[in-house]
């Protein structure tokens, strides 16, 4: 009896100590310590706690069936029962089922607790939270099941092609009235960069065309070269320094521009937060653009937008040493958002495009996901009904505009992301028609470039240019 109670001690000793990770709330059936004769016995306050960790299987992308590994270290003299403990639910937190197990782990000893579900879970993303004893070993973490079979059902509204082609046929109208500002001291002899000022659509069916700006790096060889076009993510708004403008180099194997949409970027910049370019203040007047006109379907800020990604294709094709039978776009976030929209627009086909981490992506979804940006939306709808609002934002959505996509997609999520969640990326890369595409998760990453991305999305255009 006396032994028994010195371990019923141990245990509520261990239930009440803080293990080296995450702690999420006690768990009422936790399993008690076992008390084993040929153990040694080890004074309750001597007794220090598991170290837990989960490391990542598979990727955190799992075919039917996830399975979690628990690692327990036990650095106590006695054997302890760990009582492990997998809770999942949808990404939109919905609950979907517990799994549990018991392992006794020796004395100064380690194991592998691994957690199955009985089931297979239908194709999404989902969040788990592994804990041992009530301890968390990991809290709230994203994985994924089957990605490749999620259903994001266009939700196009009839009129969507023509609206489309109504607001193409107004840019035809524009005159782009291109002006070039060479960037002397960021040019080489290989390459010369300028800052283009050009016009595009009006904000609205009528009214003045906006003028917009980018930089353009021009092969100085008299050869046509295949064409990048790159689109900034959305602009933070309280720049630091100066905007960063991109450099002529010792070769050129491309002709690039770095475009910066209405009211963002460059367009948002006074004199002296861009680089030398001998023009004045450039003021955004559009505030949040998010909310620009928010249901307004002809003059939202994104039809603009948009617009002005075809434009910057538009102005590519008007340069000599634009080869544009191999034309390529990426972007991040926004940018990758703008990558899909030129894509689905230009009246040029493009090779191949790399859309990463990619904001406006099935918008019905997205908005039970995340806060950020339905709660702009829904403080900006007015007397819109969820319907209404979500019919107006279809328009805008990237996994409509995919439909009309025939090239080449490579893109990428972190399952982290909680701005642009992995199922928001994925919804536009399932309604691709064509089958030339990779999708590439990081476990581990929130809404970020990975390091490597560069390097993947350009050996990807390398293997497409013509």
């Amino acid at each position: 009896m006396k032994k028994a109670f010195i371990y019923l001690v141990a245990v509520a000793f261990i239930a009440a100590m803080t293990v080296s990770c995450t702690t999420t709330n006690p768990d009422p059936q936790q399993e008690d310590p076992v008390e084993d004769p040929e153990e040694p016995q080890i004074d309750p306050k001597d007794l220090s706690p598991f170290t837990l960790s989960v490391p990542i299987t598979q990727n955190w992308i799992y075919s039917g069936k996830p399975s979690f590994t628990i690692h327990v270290e036990n650095p106590n003299k006695v054997a302890v029962m760990a009582g492990a403990k997998v809770v999942i639910v949808t990404d939109k937190r919905a609950a979907v089922t517990t799994v549990i197990d018991s392992v006794k782990i020796p004395a100064n000893g380690k194991k592998d607790i691994v957690l199955t579900t009985d089931e297979d879970l239908a194709p999404g993303f989902y969040r788990a939270t592994c804990s041992v004893n009530g301890k968390g070993a990991r809290t709230s973490f994203v994985f994924g099941v089957d990605p490749d079979k999620l259903v994001s059902a266009p939700d196009k509204q009839a009129d969507f092609d023509d609206y489309w082609a109504t607001a193409k046929d107004q840019l035809a109208k524009v005159d782009m009235n291109a002006t070039l500002t060479e960037i002397t001291f960021r040019s080489s002899a290989a390459e010369k960069v300028y800052l283009v000022e050009m016009q595009s659509v009006p904000d609205g069916v009528t009214g003045e065309p906006v003028v917009i700006h980018g930089y353009y790096v021009e092969p100085q060889d008299e050869k046509k070269h295949p064409v990048i076009v790159h689109f900034f993510g959305y602009d933070d708004q309280s720049p630091k320094g100066k905007l960063d403008c991109p450099s002529g180099g010792n070769t050129a194997d491309y002709a690039e521009f770095y475009l910066s949409t209405r009211g963002q970027m460059i367009n948002n910049r006074k004199a002296d937060q861009r680089v030398t370019d001998g023009k004045g203040d450039f003021v955004n007047t559009y505030g949040d653009w998010f909310a620009f006109h928010f249901g307004q379907k002809d003059s939202y800020y994104y039809r603009g937008a948009f617009m002005d990604c075809v434009q910057a294709v538009r102005f590519m094709a008007t340069r000599s040493t634009s080869d544009m039978d191999n034309l390529f776009a990426e972007g991040s976030s926004q940018g990758g958002a703008f990558s899909y929209a030129a894509a689905a627009l230009s009246d040029h086909p493009f090779s191949a495009i790399a859309p990463c981490v990619a904001f406006l992506g099935d918008f019905p979804d997205y908005f039970d996901i995340v806060s950020w940006p339905g709660e702009v939306a829904k403080s900006n709808k007015g007397s819109m009904s969820n319907d209404e609002m979500y019919a107006f934002l279809s328009y805008f959505d990237t996994k409509n505009l995919a439909t009309r996509i025939k090239c080449p997609v490579i893109a990428c999520s972190g399952l982290q992301d909680g701005t642009c969640p992995p199922h928001t990326n994925r919804a536009p890369f399932n309604n691709l028609t064509n089958t030339d595409k990779e999708m590439y998760y990081y476990p581990e990453m929130g809404h970020e470039i990975p390091a490597d991305w560069p390097g993947k999305y350009m050996n990807f255009f390398k293997a497409r240019i013509k």
